[in-house]
């Protein structure tokens, strides 16, 4: 065994839901994702179980996420976008007779909708839960938590309790939708901060992941790189994320994703088609959106797209998934020769890109767990695994840091979001005073309140909503979805400073913005 394989995907989307509207645009992130990454996702691990292919991934199912997944509201809107999808591509059936290239694209692409139907109410009977569970249980598949509301937690540290609250509610959310709590944290962001390992060994929590500049200007350094774990000074394992690995799946221009044979993401009959005929299939006030329905290749690197083959794309997966794992030899070979034991490489990736991104990525990774039980010169492993099998490692206190742009924080903090902090702040401090002083009521609607408040302020608290504001993707939702948890809390501070409760209010807050029904206030200074 020349060296072991750790991939990790994080699942995760912010917490949204418009019951006010019988279609709001970006509840189609979830649907999106459902349908283009989670579903072709448990599709293929299923399928590799079924062909007795050995596999073992670790991903995070993140507590929004988790929430969402687990709505009745969202998941029977999820239903009405499948048929929808399933009528538009009847008519895209009947609209391409006679078009050799785009004809069997809309086969493919109505039956591709049908088959997510059958296979979200078949095997997953309805909740997409379902299907990690049943590889979480089998012990194929590692699922771990992320924080509450995917929190910037080293911003959020000014108030500690604002993250111990964040890490205790992701541990509860995870063990009432999986039945267990997690060994392991997607840390938000891949952020860490000095001493934030004392807080995730409280927790129970055994590993997290982190970019690879964590362990490398760690205090010591790593000895042996991000090719072996380290455990902080808190006892809790480090994973580095190996930069070699990740690049050669997740950049567009070097990576697999940017082959000329797959799907060009941006071309899509949303945006092609007369608006008349697609009008009923996008967004209700006519702005145009994807669709799904996509029928060109990435060709080059111009304007000019042929038409897509989804069937030789595949084929190029297994190819790309022949390469990747021929470049892990090479890197484990090389690793052997300096390190005393067996190295291991550590893959995370944003789900996200496996399908939504990558439309192909889904196959490529089925394709890459094939050439391994192929093979047998690697093994896929998870993190605890690894541990379990190395209970030793050096220990090393991991330097602040994040993922994304320059590493750090500078995604979460500039001069276009850093606004948002002074009221997250103020709004931990207000809880854990309120917390406190209203800590022995039996007031039930008192109580009601303050967990209200509670919510609001976990919603405000996602990092999504900086992120958003850095990228200029989605930038007046992001800034809207912030001001109005900020607004929702003060309200709410209002009727219990005022002593007068307006239900109605209050009911619609609960209902719209319903995450974490389990929760109660009290838990802001008992975590």
């Amino acid at each position: 065994m020349k060296g072991y394989w750790v991939p990790v995907l994080h699942s995760h989307l912010p917490f949204v839901k418009h019951p006010d509207y019988e279609n709001f645009l970006e509840e189609h992130w979830l649907f999106e994702a459902i349908t283009e990454c989670y579903i072709p996702l448990l599709k293929r691990l299923k399928k590799l179980e079924d062909d007795g292919v050995n596999f073992r991934l670790t991903t995070s199912v993140t507590p929004p996420l988790a929430e969402m997944l687990a709505d009745e509201h969202l998941m029977y809107k999820y239903r009405k976008f499948l048929e929808t999808h399933i009528e538009l591509g009847n008519k895209e059936v009947e609209r391409t007779k006679g078009d050799d290239y785009f004809h069997p694209l809309a086969h493919f692409y109505r039956d591709l909708f049908v088959e997510t139907k059958d296979f979200f109410e078949g095997f997953l009977a309805g909740n997409v839960i379902n299907g990690y569970k049943h590889f979480y249980y089998n012990g194929s598949l590692e699922i771990i938590t992320c924080g509450a509301t995917h929190g910037y937690l080293p911003i959020l540290s000014v108030n500690e309790k604002a993250v111990r609250t964040q890490i205790e509610i992701a541990v509860r959310a995870h063990e009432k939708h999986f039945g267990k709590k997690p060994n392991g944290i997607w840390l938000p962001e891949c952020a860490y901060y000095d001493g934030l390992d004392r807080i995730l060994n409280e927790k129970g929590i055994k590993f997290f992941i982190v970019d690879s500049h964590a362990l490398t200007y760690g205090r010591p350094t790593s000895l042996n790189g991000v090719f072996a774990p380290t455990y902080t000074p808190h006892s809790v394992a480090a994973f580095g994320r190996d930069s070699q690995s990740s690049k050669q799946v997740w950049s567009s221009k070097e990576g697999y994703p940017g082959d000329f044979c797959y799907r060009d993401f941006y071309r899509d009959i949303g945006y092609d088609l007369d608006f008349d005929y697609i009008k009923p299939y996008i967004n209700p006030d006519g702005v145009r959106v994807f669709t799904g329905f996509k029928y060109h290749k990435i060709t080059g690197t111009t304007d000019y797209k042929e038409a897509y083959n989804p069937w030789i794309a595949m084929e190029k997966t297994k190819e790309h998934a022949s390469n990747f794992h021929w470049h892990r030899q090479l890197q484990f070979d090389h690793l052997g020769s300096m390190m005393q034991r067996t190295p291991m490489v550590v893959s995370p990736y944003d789900a996200e890109l496996f399908g939504h991104w990558w439309f192909e990525g889904p196959e490529f990774l089925a394709n890459m767990f094939r050439e391994i039980d192929k093979h047998k010169v690697m093994k896929a492993v998870t993190p605890m695994e690894y541990l379990n099998m190395y209970p030793k490692n050096q220990v090393v206190n991991p330097n602040p840091s994040s993922w994304g742009d320059k590493g750090y924080y500078d995604v979460w903090l500039n001069e276009g979001n850093d606004w948002i902090y002074r009221h997250l702040h103020e709004m931990a401090d207000v809880m854990e005073q309120k917390a406190k002083e209203y800590f022995s009521t039996n007031d039930y609607d008192i109580s009601r309140v303050l967990t209200q408040m509670l919510r609001e302020l976990l919603l405000a608290q996602s990092s999504d909503w900086a992120f958003l504001m850095t990228t200029a993707t989605a930038t007046e939702y992001s800034v809207n979805r912030t001001k109005e948890h900020i607004s929702n809390f003060n309200e709410l501070l209002g009727m219990i400073n005022s002593n007068y409760i307006d239900y109605r209010r209050l009911d619609y807050m609960e209902h719209k913005n319903s995450i974490f029904d389990f929760i109660d206030f009290r838990i802001f200074i008992t975590s």
